[in-house]
């Protein structure tokens, strides 16, 4: 865990109980969801961490319902791209999104959050309360509660509110301090994104006129979510796992870990008036990174709230130490850029698959996908996939590449350090790394010990 001094890097967090009433749906084929039970009273936590001084906030707000895949909250949009985000001034807004975590944080303080509640509207007799649910699930809590609250999130964070704490204190008639709100999601929380993009994200737009959220970062959706607790699994090749018609800028990123696990639900790049989309699969890159958990919960506060502190290293070593950052920094921006300059996002190959099978290089690498110089000018083989317990299956690792042969790849320092220069130069102009990412992997490889 590494603790962060938000006010050194000019930010600020701040936590709120929100409540509302939300809706329940059903969405048993693709189009927009129909209500299965209405107004549910709920109480959920919202983090909010902006910049200080206001004349630094960007008017850009990443909003992120926080992945609950470890039965806690994990923030991993901001242990991904808080670099990126402080940047550009950009603020950063996490919602619990799922009663097993709201769970966690009671165990954690229970005076605190006493409050929290995601009770289900539909009575334990009700046939419509089912009793096969999963194991991460409660009959009397409904995890479908979270699209209402997700857009009624997005509502309060728009308003003029004095809750607000995106105002910074504006006047009525001074233009509102925030621009655009786009979605974030990784990992089961993408699979919630692409489930609220086509069941609630049209319900919305045929209301307003207009779109809640102006564009969507969608990582690592392996699994389709289900609508709610009781509805079944969607399955893989289901037209319900793609992303239709939003009308606003659309990129999914797969890492090396999930990207077969998930190859039925790949879709074509799109440049259409309804349909803005990019599909990015990140060569070399792990599901479940370090950063996750560096910036999680302290150990003794995941204990506290009476969950296991995830694991991490693997059988065949520490979690895979493939900055995946770069690759969500880089999409981060570039959907930024299409939003608000008009300016599509770069096109990237998909990783290279024949038979079934990833084709790799001579080092072992996957072909194809996004690149970095992790595997254009490779020191390592890299894994998507590890053994062990907990998501070590996702965690991936390296394996070093032998000095002898290194030697013959790189007969000096200097021609590893120019290979590196010259890679970051070309993907810098792909745009699928940020110059700031370019430069930091630059001066890596100066003090690199290679070969």
């Amino acid at each position: 865990m590494m603790p962060q001094d938000l006010k050194q890097m000019g930010y600020v967090e701040e936590e709120f109980l929100i409540s509302g009433a939300a809706n329940v749906y059903d969405w048993p084929a693709l189009g927009p969801a129909t209500v299965r039970a209405a107004n549910a009273p709920y109480t959920t936590r919202v983090l909010v961490r902006r910049p200080i001084n206001r004349t630094k906030f960007s008017g850009i707000v990443a909003v992120e319902m926080l992945n609950p895949s470890n039965r806690f909250d994990l923030n991993i949009g901001w242990a991904l791209s808080h670099r990126e985000f402080v940047r550009h001034g950009d603020a950063w807004v996490g919602i619990t999104a799922k009663p097993i975590a709201v769970a966690a944080l009671k165990t954690f303080d229970p005076q605190r959050y006493g409050e929290l509640s995601w009770a289900n509207p539909v009575a334990l007799e009700d046939p419509r309360n089912c009793s096969q649910i999963a194991n991460d699930s409660e009959r009397t809590t409904e995890n479908g509660l979270v699209w209402d609250i997700n857009t009624q999130t997005g509502a309060w964070l728009r308003s003029r509110d004095k809750t607000n704490p995106l105002l910074y204190g504006v006047g009525f008639n001074t233009p509102h301090p925030v621009q655009h709100l786009y979605a974030w999601g990784f990992s089961q929380i993408g699979g919630f994104l692409v489930t609220y993009a086509n069941a609630i994200h049209p319900i919305y737009v045929r209301a307003n006129g207009k779109p809640m959220f102006e564009a969507y970062l969608i990582g690592t959706p392996v699994l389709g979510t289900p609508i709610n607790q009781c509805a079944g699994p969607i399955p893989p090749d289901d037209p319900r796992r793609l992303v239709h018609n939003t009308g606003v800028p659309v990129i999914r990123v797969m890492t090396s870990s999930d990207y077969l696990l998930a190859i039925a639900a790949r879709q074509p790049d799109s440049d259409t008036d309804s349909e803005k989309f990019r599909n990015y699969e990140v060569a070399g890159a792990a599901h479940a990174t370090p950063d996750e958990l560096y910036y999680s919960a302290a150990p003794a506060d995941i204990r506290k709230a009476g969950r296991q502190v995830p694991p991490m290293n693997c059988n065949e070593g520490p979690r895979s130490r493939f900055p995946s950052s770069i690759a969500f920094n880089a999409a981060w921006r570039a959907l930024d850029d299409w939003v608000r300059k008009g300016i599509p996002a770069p096109h990237a190959d998909p990783i290279r698959v024949e038979n079934g099978k990833p084709v790799l290089d001579e080092f072992g690498n996957l072909q194809g996908g996004v690149r970095s110089p992790f595997v254009d000018v490779p020191t390592s083989t890299w894994f998507g996939s590890s053994t062990g317990e907990s998501f070590c299956f996702i965690a991936g690792h390296e394996t070093p590449i032998d000095p002898g042969r290194l030697k013959q790849v790189y007969p000096d320092h200097k021609t590893y350090e120019k290979r590196v220069m010259s890679d970051v130069d070309k993907l810098v102009k792909e745009r699928v790394i940020t110059p700031q990412d370019g430069e930091g992997l630059v001066a890596e490889s100066k003090k690199a010990s290679i070969p």
